[in-house]
């Protein structure tokens, strides 16, 4: 097999939670002829294990992890923050605080504990407070103003899904870019330092800031695409800007964004692709030469499939469906190889590129 498959999930084979029509007969097609594939998504919140679970009981397809990635599932690979103490936003109650902790993360700490530790944190933390009680856990340390060595430290700060709570996730984080090294309650003294990089802004041991995806909308139920995690970014950017004078003053919200259509996702997900072909065939087969990524939004899958140079050289085409973000009769920002109704047509389309192979 010389040719494998790589698709998005939400908006190509499920749209929210319902199955897409001739998703099942797709990917049975798939394993039937033994055409290898992935599963690719920007979305996340749960374990891998809970959504291949789920997302094999909805489709009827058996899938397992290891033909699976999920927008976070590269922060696994982060073993230097393991003994860390860690801030976890998004998702739902404390799932992704689960995740992180199966992931190897030993000492994660999520927004809704610190504001069940300190309510004054955000003055209207009393509309959300019955919420966070059902899963808020003690703080490791308290936040101490009075002695600020003795508060509450993170060493890192990761939004694994879309915040519930953009307010405060906006404020923790906000609180945390803006200390001394990272302690709660603090303030660093080299803010606004016009003889420093960047301003002084994030030039104190402040915790570095990442995001699992940028994705500004996604498919959800409603006819019409809704704001994703880029959204909140885009927000939190904003408050940052107001905050420190922005772009206009010199000044950037050092971070790092993962997701398609980012190249580091990229080279994770091809290796996945790439063992989950050698598991099928063995170690002794032909070298994969072309790919095919199949997704619905041209921001992300068919951006990051056309920007993508393989470093084990394979060559990739997109293909752009029209069941989820993308509206049809429109201009795509980032052109595909094709465009076809669904994941179904997609598949075929690309079994008969691959004939010319």
């Amino acid at each position: 097999m010389l040719f494998a498959h790589w698709s998005d999930i939400d908006g190509v084979l499920v749209r929210s939670s319902d199955p897409l029509p001739r998703a099942h007969q797709t990917l049975s097609y798939l394993q039937r002829e033994r055409i290898p594939f992935i599963l690719l998504t920007n979305g996340g919140g749960k374990h891998e294990e809970e959504r291949v679970a789920e997302l094999s009981k909805k489709l009827e397809v058996p899938l397992d992890t290891s033909m699976f990635v999920q927008s976070h599932t590269p922060f696994a690979d982060m073993t230097d923050l393991y003994d860390k103490t860690v801030l976890v936003a998004g998702g739902d109650y404390d799932k992704c605080q689960i995740v992180a902790q199966k992931y190897g993360f030993k000492n994660v700490v999520t927004p809704g504990d610190i504001v069940t530790a300190h309510p004054d944190v955000w003055p209207f933390s009393h509309v959300f407070a019955d919420y966070y009680k059902k899963f808020a856990k003690p703080l490791p340390r308290p936040i101490n103003a009075s002695d600020p060595s003795q508060s509450l430290k993170i060493d890192a700060i990761f939004v694994y899904s879309d915040p519930r709570d953009w307010a405060l996730d906006t404020t923790v984080i906000l609180d945390l870019l803006l200390s001394e090294q990272g302690y709660l309650g603090t303030l660093s003294k080299k803010n606004d330092n016009p003889d420093l990089p960047n301003r002084g802004y994030q030039q104190d041991g402040q915790p570095p800031l990442y995001f699992s995806n940028p994705d500004l909308w996604w498919a959800a139920k409603y006819h019409l695409p809704r704001l994703g995690q880029g959204g909140f970014r885009e927000a939190l950017q904003g408050v940052w800007a107001a905050v420190t004078g922005g772009p206009r003053m010199g000044v950037e919200l050092q971070k790092t964004v993962i997701g398609k259509p980012y190249y580091l996702t990229y080279e994770f997900a091809e290796k996945r692709l790439r063992a989950h072909r050698e598991d099928l065939f063995g170690r002794e087969i032909p070298p994969l030469r072309k790919v095919y990524m199949v997704g619905d939004n041209p921001e992300s899958d068919i951006r990051g499939g056309n920007s993508y140079k393989s470093p084990f050289g394979s060559e990739w085409s997109s293909i752009l469906v029209k069941t989820g973000v993308y509206q049809d009769g429109t201009e795509p920002a980032w052109k595909p190889t094709t465009i076809v109704k669904d994941v179904h047509d997609a598949v075929q389309w690309a079994v008969e590129d691959a004939k010319k192979l």
